[in-house]
């Protein structure tokens, strides 16, 4: 989930970390010191949770959808109604991911975003307000019916349901086949791997020297090192390493700060709004490409009908080639800078300064430093070219002739997560060019699951799916980049439609 105040929770609405405040520290959210704090704050929380409960006040969803706007917010979570409103700025997933779920059930988006949702249950206790009445379904009702024009199918609400369980059957006996459990010797081979790059890279320039030949391929050794780092700081952004919170962070502050020298707190901000709004157009920052390229079926008639032309979109899958190499270095960089320096992130900052010293120090005496900033530049660019950066990846996973039929955000959690990605097929190659991303549909299904395990539950995902006609797509490499091309294609002409044919606003 995204990160705007109090981010250290990497998505969760509270972090391990936030047990260790006592009483008189929770207004100022000041940790405790102890574990003696930690172990009085949970003891605390359990004998809240066993007092008499005062009868609940009850809502139906029409009442709970009117409380949708920034000073007045309400989800459901579990059939529970709680008024997050006064939570939101202090929120450690950000404010922004409670207003997208403002008014709305977030059940499955609780359950999968936080590490160990039974602690976290034991905060959202001040925040409860009443429960659904007893005649409302349990998702609002716009989201119990969906047309799907893909596969041609309607689903009705008890269908609907029994896919919900069904899933949520699935998630339980993930759990207890270990599939959320990491493989710390995989981790730790991936982390040597990038550090042996790393070195590699000066041992080599240093040995022979700063010629054009070496130059690049040097460069080509450290955007494997960069593009393996962004995998890595991926899993530990979403918690998956660790049954520690703490160490997940400490360990993306630490990859994503000093060697790749970006915000943990940006990528958190950006990367969990995705996660919790997939595919839906504006919530989405990983589709919401705008100015740069439109897409879905709904941005490119904005667009046309608003006049909004930065060039001519009819032509951005052949702009696409020329422009997406200089994103990450001309456009991301400068976005994590000016986040971590509107936002004041000091520990950000400090962390993305130390990649800078490490890069000066090490390759400036051969290159001096207008070189070395060159070779970043370069070695960004390639990163880009080598398809590792997470927009390109969302492109090439996701379905947009079906995406556009979500981008209203009226199908439920789990349906839309398989209906609007695919897969890549799996591979030793694919897995490791990918960082196992190319299993898209397990990654948004179980967020925190170790991604080395999501090959093992892929069959299991796929089954389900076959049972209520959900169709799971698993695309050759090449194909899913084609349809990058073909896709935005597809909108440019939508956009050129929309310009041409209405009039200026």
């Amino acid at each position: 989930m995204t990160f705007e105040e109090k981010p250290e929770g990497n998505g969760s609405l509270v972090d391990e970390s936030q047990l260790d405040l006592d009483a008189k520290h929770q207004a100022n959210g000041k940790p405790g010191a102890s574990g003696k704090a930690k172990l009085s704050a949970r003891q605390e929380a359990y004998a809240k949770c066993n007092l008499p409960r005062k009868s609940l006040n009850t809502y139906t969803w029409q009442e709970i959808q009117r409380h949708n706007q920034k000073t007045d917010q309400w989800l459901v979570i579990n059939r529970k109604v709680y008024d997050v409103t006064g939570w939101a700025d202090r929120h450690p997933g950000g404010r922004q991911v409670l207003k997208h779920y403002a008014g709305e059930d977030a059940t499955d988006v609780f359950r999968a975003m936080h590490l160990d949702p039974d602690i976290v249950r034991l905060y959202l206790k001040p925040l409860l307000i009443g429960e659904l009445a007893p005649e409302e379904p349990n998702q609002e009702r716009n989201k119990n019916v969906s047309e799907v024009s893909g596969p041609k199918s309607m689903w009705r609400d008890e269908e609907e349901a029994r896919l919900v369980e069904d899933f949520q059957e699935l998630r339980r006996t993930l759990e207890t086949l270990n599939m959320f459990n990491a493989n710390l010797g995989f981790f730790f081979l991936h982390l040597t791997q990038i550090l042996i790059l790393e070195a590699l890279a000066w041992v080599i320039v240093w040995h022979f020297g700063s010629g054009w030949l070496i130059t690049i391929f040097i460069s080509f050794l450290l955007t494997v090192s960069q593009a393996q780092g962004s995998f890595l700081q991926h899993d530990m952004g979403h918690l998956s390493i660790f049954k520690k919170s703490k160490w997940n962070r400490l360990m993306h502050k630490f990859v994503m700060g000093h060697l790749k020298g970006l915000s943990a707190k940006w990528w958190n901000y950006r990367h969990f709004q995705h996660h919790v709004k997939t595919n839906i157009y504006p919530k989405d920052p990983d589709i919401d490409a705008g100015p740069l390229f439109v897409l879905g079926d709904l941005q490119p008639v904005e667009y046309g009908k608003k006049k909004i032309k930065f060039f001519d979109y009819e032509k951005q899958h052949l702009i696409f080639c020329l422009v997406s190499p200089f994103l990450i270095p001309v456009y991301f960089y400068p976005e994590s800078i000016l986040h971590m320096c509107h936002r004041r992130h000091w520990e950000d900052i400090a962390w993305a300064i130390s990649f800078y010293i490490r890069y000066f120090i090490t390759f400036s005496p051969f290159y001096g430093i207008f070189g070395t900033m060159v070779l970043i530049y370069l070695v960004n660019y390639n990163m880009y070219l080598h398809a590792r950066n997470i927009p390109a990846l969302r492109m090439i996973t996701l379905r947009y002739e079906e995406a556009a039929q979500l981008e209203q955000d009226h199908t439920a959690k789990w349906q839309k997560q398989v209906l609007a990605t695919c897969n890549v097929e799996h591979s030793f190659f694919n897995d490791w060019f990918t960082g196992h991303l190319n299993f898209q549909i397990e990654h948004h299904l179980f967020p925190t699951m170790p991604r080395h395990n999501c090959h093992k539950v892929a069959p299991l995902v796929k089954s389900l799916c076959a049972k209520y006609g959900l169709p799971y797509v698993n695309k050759p490499m090449l194909k899913a980049f084609g349809d990058i091309l073909r896709a935005l294609k597809k909108y440019g002409a939508l956009w050129k439609e929309a310009y041409c044919t209405h009039s200026e606003i």
